[in-house]
């Protein structure tokens, strides 16, 4: 790629960033349809968000890609915001118009989209667990719901928050919404009958932890679902594979929601499986 002055650049704005597969995929992308634009990331701590967003007009970039931890926090610093991202309460894509900042939420639609795809799973009469209540997890947790499942539990380490997520998403949709706790004893009810088990969080990346669910509860039918994409096989999907259940990785999430991005910012229609060519070829699978 020749850098020229005419070039636009987007970048993605999170901490850590070293794990992200954002630039390989946009950059690709750009590149395949002769776009003067340059995605690059930048490692911005939760003191420098201000200054980081107000960048994006100083030095008139096209847009940006919001991820961990900041999904929640960046709102306060948008011009404006639309609905989806306003009702699910985070964004992960800002969208620079002529220096007016808009916050998009691309996470759930991706999901879904990566999840149809990858498994055929669609949320219709099903029951769903989802694992984690931060900024990820929001925007899954509102399009599952979206989808009209029979019914959605929110798990997370701290409850509080899981009961808070519960009580804000539960008078948006006609769904029996509960939450819990993540301990084995506290899941395990609510497993038994799920056909869809989703990692929402970080757990799992770069080999670093794991999910403690009992996988021995799930139903034949369950699809367990991770949104870590580095490593693409975590733990957890290696668990649920042991048990013969069928898993879906994280990376088409990314590539997913990564190509709702790039429209937003381009106008043009994302090149999906350049995309996802860059990003096994990142992962090295190819």
């Amino acid at each position: 790629m020749k850098i020229s002055g005419h070039f636009k650049v987007a970048a993605v704005f999170g901490d850590p960033v070293e794990q992200t597969l954002s630039p390989a995929i946009h950059n690709a992308a750009f590149e395949a349809l002769g776009l003067e634009i340059v995605y690059l990331p930048f490692r911005v701590g939760p003191k420098g968000l201000k200054e980081a967003m107000a960048s994006i007009r100083a030095l008139n970039m096209l847009g940006v890609s919001i991820t961990i931890p900041h999904k929640e926090r960046a709102l306060k610093y948008l011009d404006e915001v639309d609905l989806h991202a306003k009702e699910i309460g985070a964004v992960n894509t800002v969208v620079n118009r002529n220096g007016r900042l808009i916050g998009y939420n691309t996470d759930g639609m991706g999901y879904l989209l990566s999840l149809r795809e990858d498994t055929g799973f669609t949320p219709k009469g099903k029951n769903v667990v989802i694992i984690g209540a931060g900024g990820a997890s929001r925007s899954i947790f509102y399009y599952i719901l979206s989808g009209r499942p029979k019914s959605v539990v929110i798990a997370n380490r701290t409850i509080k928050r899981a009961r808070s997520l519960a009580k804000e998403f539960r008078p948006k949709f006609n769904v029996a919404v509960e939450a819990s706790g993540l301990e084995p004893e506290a899941l395990r009810p609510y497993l038994k009958d799920a056909d869809l088990l989703v990692n929402a969080t970080s757990l799992g990346m770069m080999g670093k932890g794991a999910l403690n669910a009992p996988l021995d509860v799930l139903p034949a039918r369950a699809v367990v679902s991770d949104i870590v994409y580095r490593p693409v096989k975590t733990e957890l999907l290696k668990k649920a594979e042991a048990r013969g259940l069928k898993t879906h990785t994280g990376l088409g999430m990314l590539v997913h929601q990564g190509a709702i991005a790039f429209e937003l910012w381009t106008g043009e229609k994302a090149p999906v499986e350049v995309m996802k060519k860059a990003a096994l070829r990142a992962l090295r699978l190819q």
